[in-house]
């Protein structure tokens, strides 16, 4: 099935906008993300909910900030410049300015920490003049898999979807994936997740959304929004609206 143009783009950091010089690293994160949320969950269920109901709730309610406690132990201990750290990935600027130049307005979402490290990289590599909106850890209460960071992002950009926008969320990982599907439940616009490499891949084929959901590199989309959005239709320059990745 062909994929939609978008009208709203919101892009996954670690993993996709810039990638670890040490992938060794974001493995690390990555797994220490996963358990501290698991490991909430399963408490905030036995302790709040007395062991009844489901243990990640699908309602989308926001709660008392939480500690963050892992993710500042980690960029406590990290004394390396974020450039020795992350660079951005390949093409990454060439994608940004396609979108720029043609309005579309742009978002980026992470589980990371902001303080420290997520705003160190997007003042090192001069990406904030992309973005209208930003979202890390400590500006929300459930990071990824759950909605609330992309739905944070909404309205942090002033926008309320309308029934015929069209939200790209591009990321690396499954939960990214889920997120997207997860927050097409509160909004009136599409959301397509898009698998930025094979962790996402994997999830994208599991819930049967097709290999047109998934690139590999920015320089794969730039390709594709090349064509996605090209005006000029032979012999009557209507504009296109559908292509396949």
């Amino acid at each position: 099935m062909p994929i939609e143009k978008p009208t709203i783009v919101i892009f996954d950091m670690d993993g996709t906008a810039v990638r670890h010089v040490n992938p060794r690293l974001l493995h690390i994160l990555e797994y220490l993300d996963n358990v501290s949320y698991k490991t909430g969950k399963f408490f905030a269920w036995i302790f709040k909910r007395k062991g009844k109901g489901p243990i990640v709730p699908e309602h989308h309610k926001p709660r008392k900030q939480p500690r963050l406690l892992v993710h500042r132990a980690i960029h406590k201990f990290r004394r390396k410049p974020v450039e020795q750290i992350v660079e951005p990935c390949p093409g990454l600027y060439d994608v940004l300015e396609f979108f720029e130049e043609r309005d579309i307005p742009l978002s980026l979402v992470s589980n990371g920490l902001g303080k420290g490290y997520g705003h160190d990289i997007l003042k090192k590599f001069g990406l904030q003049k992309y973005f209208k909106a930003t979202v890390f850890r400590e500006d929300i209460t459930n990071s990824k898999p759950h909605p609330e960071p992309i739905l944070t992002a909404l309205q942090r950009m002033e926008i309320n979807p309308k029934k015929d926008d069209v939200i790209w969320y591009i990321g690396d990982r499954r939960k990214d994936v889920t997120a997207a599907l997860a927050a097409s439940e509160y909004i009136d616009g599409k959301i397509i997740p898009i698998a930025f490499a094979l962790n996402a891949a994997v999830a994208i084929l599991e819930k049967n959304l097709g290999p047109q959901h998934i690139v590999m590199s920015f320089h794969d989309l730039y390709d594709v929004l090349q064509e996605i959005f090209e005006t000029d239709y032979k012999g009557n320059g209507a504009s296109k609206k559908t292509a396949t990745i």
